[in-house]
């Protein structure tokens, strides 16, 4: 529903109760290239025409925009007719079918009526190019991982159909076919989710007028998650090893991330302004949940930190030498070392792992691993907190011992 009048000066005014208040204005082309710069917070605004009246674009709080035509019906009830979603559908086109319903208005007659011209509906690769990717850039922090993933695994086989040529069979197809080339379970599965999430975009801004082709493909069953947590004496040699490395900062980087239980890029691009040494607090503005966090520093954290040395003219606690820059990896020297100590298999995320399986085996409770780690869901915790057996069998222990006391 919406109210309308004039302002003084003959300027028109309208009141949209579905979306925020927007006065009528002449839709161009310049106002269109305008509108990723104001996507609403919420809800819709609604953009009336000025030249063609009843013409209006809905655009979305999803970053979706839509063409209607809005009129009175015989009976004075105010209605809104589909056009067709912006930008398929372009606003030359729209406009001539608005112009078109509206005519047909003002005969008496349903703006429905008039026959729809055929749109060809977007590639699954043009799709994801002009509105996907444009759109998770600005919202999604790992968009990175998702064009490599469509890239490489989705659009090799699916990127020239139509949307709407994409089956339910061809999805299965990709998803058998990534198992079958030697992926693991989890892999699939994430691509799986990743191309249903895109057809959910398209649903959402009404580019396809039809069932996900991905509903009610199941997940490939997961057992191979990995859980690899060190031992004190996997990390005596490790430790060992990277003493032995020709790149100083490798041995730093890598203690600073088992004793921190930071997660790799928290380490890598750690700035000296956010390392607090008389709180003991390692301060990371953006963490992977989008929010700061602050790591704590222990005794042998804070050791690592004091033998770093510091360059005045320099920002970063650890940087390439030759960038002056974060460095990018360490991969090379991480890997020369890992293989020397005969932990080919460790990965650097596994020294998270470990941190949290030290604490747990140390009788530190759950909870403060939680804090520690930075995970705002406790059952994230849970799968790092796996006890060693030697820990589990002197808890058993601890029944025996009971009742043998009380049997005597």
């Amino acid at each position: 529903l919406y109210v309308a009048g004039r302002w003084p000066y003959g300027r028109s005014w309208i009141f949209v109760v579905k979306g925020n208040v927007m006065p009528s204005c002449a839709l161009t082309s310049e106002l269109l290239a305008g509108l990723p710069l104001r996507v609403p917070r919420r809800g819709s605004v609604n953009y009336f025409d000025t030249e063609t009246k009843g013409f209006m674009l809905e655009h979305r709080a999803s970053g979706g925009a839509t063409w209607y035509f809005r009129y009175r019906d015989a009976g004075g009830v105010v209605r809104q007719q589909r056009i067709g979603a912006y930008p398929e559908l372009p606003l030359a086109q729209a406009r001539v079918r608005a112009l078109q319903m509206r005519e047909r208005v003002d005969a008496g007659q349903a703006p429905q009526e008039v026959v729809r011209p055929v749109v060809a509906l977007p590639t699954l690769a043009e799709f994801v190019a002009s509105r996907y990717l444009p759109y998770v850039q600005s919202r999604k922090r790992s968009w990175a991982l998702d064009e490599v993933l469509l890239r490489l695994h989705v659009l090799p086989g699916m990127g020239n159909k139509r949307l709407d040529e994409i089956s339910r069979h061809d999805v299965l197809t990709m998803h058998e076919t990534l198992r079958q080339g030697g992926y693991a379970a989890g892999t699939c599965n994430r691509v799986l989710v990743l191309i249903k999430y895109v057809f959910n975009c398209a649903i959402r801004w009404e580019v396809l007028e039809k069932n996900n082709p991905c509903a009610n493909v199941p997940l490939f069953e997961d057992r191979g998650a990995r859980e690899r947590y060190l031992s004190p004496d996997e990390v005596q040699r490790l430790f060992a090893e990277l003493d032995r490395s020709p790149q100083p900062q490798i041995g730093q980087v890598i203690r600073l991330l088992l004793f921190t239980g930071a997660r790799k890029r928290e380490v890598l691009d750690a700035r000296w302004e956010h390392v607090d040494m008389e709180r003991r607090l390692l301060t990371v503005p953006l963490s992977k949940s989008g929010k700061k966090r602050h790591i704590p520093l222990s005794d042998a954290a804070m050791e690592v930190l004091q033998g770093v040395q510091r360059q005045p003219d320099m920002p970063w606690v650890f940087f390439n030498p030759r960038t002056r820059l974060p460095w990018a990896t360490l991969f090379a020297s991480w890997d020369a070392a890992r293989r020397r100590a005969g932990l080919a298999e460790v990965r650097m995320h596994d020294l998270r792992h470990s941190f949290a399986s030290f604490l747990v085996n140390s009788g530190r409770s759950l909870y403060e691993v939680q804090r520690l780690l930075g995970h705002h869901d406790p059952k994230v915790t849970m799968r790092y907190a796996h006890l060693s057996p030697a820990a589990l069998i002197e808890a058993a222990n601890a029944v025996g011992q009971a009742l043998s006391r009380t049997l005597v």
